[in-house]
């Protein structure tokens, strides 16, 4: 028996008045997806436990099978993980995003005009991040380039328990309120303010501008966290796995849990990534005897927090067509298998962030060939009137592996 995750980041949404009161899993045009229902079985599932942050990390750890209650340290060090970064214990790792914020003189009256800087490109960032350690490294403190908008600070002894927003939550927003308080909030800002003045006069910015997009003219520091100590997949669930994402956080959990990290040509954790590439890949992966794969998908989500309604159908069409569809057509010569489709949390476009609310799941298993639910497809409304509902997440692995 094969396994195989397709997780669509922030996929589930809530009903969209432009859209007729429907959410876009329930008007996309997603076959695949529609037909496995008839055959699997389908129903809702709580991935981010009472009293946790809606953030993908905390809801990933959920569907990995791994209780976020008792693993989880924080979003930055399974990002660091995956990155290739050594942590030591002393060290705190925080998320680095490149953003593009008003250009107000006063830092502290700017907007967060886009938390992605124009989704910038992985060799424009490399090359402004790279700047920015130039400029703000220090002893104890340390900058590393990661992917698209994505990097990485490790900040010896740095405080865990400061406060610092996700860019993505305050899209549109004064950042007054928003800005570090608590324990090393005065280092933080000061390493924010300061990467302005690096990023301004830089080339990559410069020629951005004059393209009419986003220039990168600040640094956000969010998502503190330790090194994580979890067990290995193998040795919880007997299987040997694979992930596939572009993004670090979810290969960080896990490169944590022993799995192989696969990374994809032209993978780039938006809209614009290679779909069929991930499904073939995932596939590959199977025939040479891997047990179980996780693909991971970020565009719905991105699409989620830029409230772009139709993107968002479309990246849920595009993991219909080519990851499921070619997914499917690859499995006709493996054995038995069983795949698992599900976002990790909604990310509804109304409030372009992430919210707590129950994901639906549907599960197919390729012995089962008798028409189950011949009315259903793949939806929220769908999943709820199913009638199984999982209060916790992370118990959704044994369902799925049928432990």
């Amino acid at each position: 028996m094969k396994y195989i995750i397709i997780l669509g980041d922030g996929m589930a949404d809530w009903p969209v008045e432009s859209l007729g009161n429907r959410t876009p899993l329930e008007l996309a045009k997603k076959p695949n997806m529609d037909n496995l229902c008839k055959y699997g079985s389908l129903g809702l599932v709580r991935t981010i436990p009472s009293g946790m942050p809606a953030g993908s990390d905390v809801a990933n750890l959920s569907v990995f099978g791994f209780d976020p209650s008792v693993y989880y340290t924080g979003r930055s060090p399974l990002e660091a993980i995956s990155m290739g970064l050594k942590l030591n214990t002393d060290d705190t790792a925080l998320r680095c995003n490149l953003v593009t914020l008003s250009d107000e003189e006063n830092y502290e009256e700017r907007s967060m005009v886009d938390y992605s800087a124009g989704e910038i490109t992985t060799g424009e960032a490399s090359q402004l991040m790279n700047a920015v350690a130039k400029g703000l490294n220090r002893d104890g403190i340390a900058f590393f380039p990661g992917v698209s908008y994505r990097h990485c600070l490790l900040w010896r002894d740095g405080p865990l328990d400061i406060g610092l927003a996700p860019p993505h939550d305050i899209s549109g927003k004064k950042i007054f309120n928003y800005l570090p308080k608590g324990p090393g909030q005065e280092i933080a800002l000061d390493l924010m303010k300061k990467s302005v003045a690096i990023l301004k006069e830089h080339p990559i910015n410069k020629k951005r501008l004059a393209k009419g997009l986003n220039p990168a003219n600040s640094i956000w520091l969010w998502g503190q966290g330790k090194k994580p100590s979890m067990p290995l997949f193998v040795e919880k669930y007997g299987l040997c796995g694979s992930v596939v994402s572009a993004v670090d956080l979810v290969k960080g959990i896990g490169i944590a849990s022993g799995m192989k990290a696969i990374d994809v040509e032209g993978a780039t954790g938006n809209l614009h990534t290679n779909f069929k590439g991930k499904a073939e890949a995932a596939l590959k992966e199977l025939q040479e005897g891997r047990d179980l794969v996780y693909i991971h998908i970020e565009a719905p989500d991105e699409c989620g927090h830029q409230g772009q309604v139709d993107e968002k159908i479309r990246a849920i069409e595009l993991i219909d067509s080519e990851v499921l569809g070619t997914l499917l057509e690859g499995l006709k010569g493996l054995d038995d298998y069983r795949l698992m489709i599900l976002p990790d949390h909604p990310t509804p476009v109304s409030i372009r962030t992430h919210c707590a609310d129950p994901v639906p799941y549907l599960i197919y298993d390729s012995q089962k060939t008798e028409i189950a639910n011949p009315d259903m497809i793949y939806s929220e409304a769908c999943a709820k009137k199913a009638g199984t509902f999982i209060q916790e997440g992370h118990t959704l692995m044994d369902r799925f592996l049928d432990i």
